[in-house]
């Protein structure tokens, strides 16, 4: 089936596919990927992916078969998988609630590549983009670009939200063994004054550089952390200190604001409509990564997310890694009713992807409005997302994951090197993430508990708290170590990932209007709190809660 320009295919539980599922799972009963393993190397062979020599996905513990898969893949087919991919590399419109394209993977292509926006070839400018901030980058790293008083820069605050903040923070501490030669790099996000203050108390401002980053530029906690930011670095450096705008870098679709604040051009650096905000790090939103990294680093990033680009676009859909991988979450979703999904790195360096994932996944896909316009009442779009690093979750919500009466599909992201040279941990660290996941998956039953219980001189009693339901599906990637090329990749292998599951539920992946209504109902709350009136439609909560707060503030 082929779909234009965003339009969606017919009913998505209508379709003779789903009904198929339907079907089987019903007929699945108890059978999970433990009943599935036949061979046990054959079936793990034939359900692992290897897009690349150094990066392995495995989906043998999920419970799928073949004829499962084949009827998934049929479902992709029906909903115009293979189209959509190719109209998201066309550059289509297919953000179509906001008439743009979602063209992120521009942003990661060659110079000698082409992408179309309404009839422009737009690489010419995300390469010129990408030199302006590459001389940039280069010239604070090398000491060229100075502070207002001729020393070299020490510490960068890069101020910005959601997308602005969560992929830039989490890539430059993921790449923390990469950092070298260059100032060190913080974020601030929450509008919450600590986490401002917090950041500020230990650095100079006279070393120190304030990225801030907002495609608006009037963003309202980035915004009132930049004013803050700003005033601090013109107290510490005197309002009339010259070189005094080298301390301030703004990343925004709106230069005149950013000039307006206080940012000169020559430090304004652009980003595009047909970008969202969480997919944008690949742009000059990265800045502080390339600060913190430097280019070439940076580079290599962007060149692990073109290669998974390029196996999305180019591979058929049974061994298109992003497409089984979305697929295989629908069905433990929308036909096994697991509605939370698990992101477990057990990589200490990854330790911020689940709080990543959990804004590009629930962001794009937590909708109930099809493309069309109409509600989706017959069955769920996005799953939770969460988790934790291990084996640090293995001590605070696995006894849920194995036990628990709810079903969680988990991705384990296990590196087979590691970068610190404690090798032993680095050993323990891999045998609990293959231990779990096998765990997971093969259980141990009444018999096997008793034997436990008896071995250990037990009460025979408590044998029942000691079995495992088992079956409990996770995917696991194992990659040869983290490199900046081998995050790229598994950045983008979700990006695609989501894209999928979005069209396959025939929602818009690439807008996020849920966010807006509690933005614009705290500005009218706002003067309600800094104690004028309330406004005339608050609700009864509301207004109580306004009240206790008032009470509480004259006390203070």
């Amino acid at each position: 089936m082929t779909t234009s320009h965003g339009s969606e295919p017919k009913a998505l539980t209508a379709c003779v596919p789903w009904q198929q599922l339907r079907l089987l799972a019903s007929q699945i009963g108890d059978k999970g990927a433990r009943e599935m393993f036949g061979s046990e190397m054959e079936r793990a062979e034939r359900l692992s992916r290897v897009p690349f020599e150094d990066l392995v996905v495995d989906f043998s513990k999920q419970p799928v078969d073949d004829e499962i898969l084949k009827v998934l893949l049929a479902l992709a087919e029906e909903r115009g998988i293979s189209a959509a991919i190719a109209q998201m590399f066309a550059g289509e419109p297919i953000n179509v609630t906001e008439g743009r394209a979602a063209l992120h993977v521009a942003l990661r292509m060659p110079k000698h590549a082409s992408a179309m926006v309404e009839g422009e070839d737009v690489i010419p400018a995300v390469h010129a983009m990408r030199a302006r901030v590459s001389a940039f980058v280069e010239g604070v790293r090398s000491g060229a670009i100075v502070a207002a008083d001729g020393g070299a820069f020490t510490d960068v605050v890069n101020i910005g939200i959601g997308g602005s903040d969560l992929g830039p923070r989490m890539v430059t501490e993921a790449l923390a063994p990469y950092v070298t030669g260059g100032p060190r790099v913080h974020f601030v996000s929450n509008v919450d004054g600590w986490d401002l203050t917090s950041t500020l108390a230990g650095l100079d401002p006279r070393r120190t550089m304030v990225v801030v980053v907002s495609k608006t530029f009037i963003t309202q906690e980035t915004m009132t952390n930049a004013h803050a930011a700003h005033a601090w670095l013109v107290d510490g450096n005197g309002r009339d200190a010259e070189g005094l705008e080298r301390h301030l870098v703004a990343v925004t679709a709106c230069e005149k604001r950013a000039v307006h604040f206080g940012a000169v051009p020559s430090q304004t650096f652009g980003m595009w409509d047909w970008v969202g905000g969480r997919y944008s790090l690949w742009s000059s939103v990265g800045i502080s990564i390339a600060l913190a990294v430097g280019m070439d680093y940076f580079d290599s990033l962007l060149e692990g997310g073109r290669e998974m680009d390029e196996h999305f676009r180019h591979t058929p859909l049974d061994k298109n890694v992003p497409v089984l991988a979305a697929m295989i979450g629908i069905w433990n979703s929308n036909f096994l009713g697991a509605h939370t999904h698990a992101v477990l790195p057990y990589d200490e360096r990854l330790r911020l992807m689940p709080a990543y994932l959990q804004q590009a996944d629930m962001e794009s896909n937590g909708k109930s409005t099809r493309l069309d316009g109409s509600r989706i009442e017959d069955t769920q779009t996005g799953p939770v997302v969460w988790g934790a690093v291990g084996t640090n979750g293995q001590h605070a919500f696995f006894q849920l994951l194995h036990q628990g009466t709810r079903t969680v599909p988990a991705d384990f992201l296990v590196a087979a090197n590691a970068d610190h040279g404690l090798d032993k941990h680095h050993e323990i660290l891999v045998a609990h993430a293959l231990a779990q996941s096998q765990a997971l998956m093969v259980g141990r039953d009444a018999a096997a508990a008793r034997a436990v219980v008896e071995e250990e001189g037990d009460d025979v009693s408590i044998a029942s708290h000691r079995i495992f339901g088992g079956n409990r599906p996770s995917t696991t990637m194992l990659y040869k170590r983290l490199t900046p090329q081998t995050l790229g990749r598994l950045i983008a292998f979700y990006e695609h990932k989501i894209f999928v599951q979005g069209r396959v539920w025939g929602v818009n992946s690439f807008d996020q209007w849920g966010v807006e209504l509690g933005k614009t109902l705290a500005k009218e709350l706002l003067p309600a709190v800094q104690g004028g009136a309330v406004p005339a439609d608050a609700d009864a909560s509301t207004r109580h809660l306004l009240g206790h707060l008032r009470r509480m503030r004259s006390k203070a």
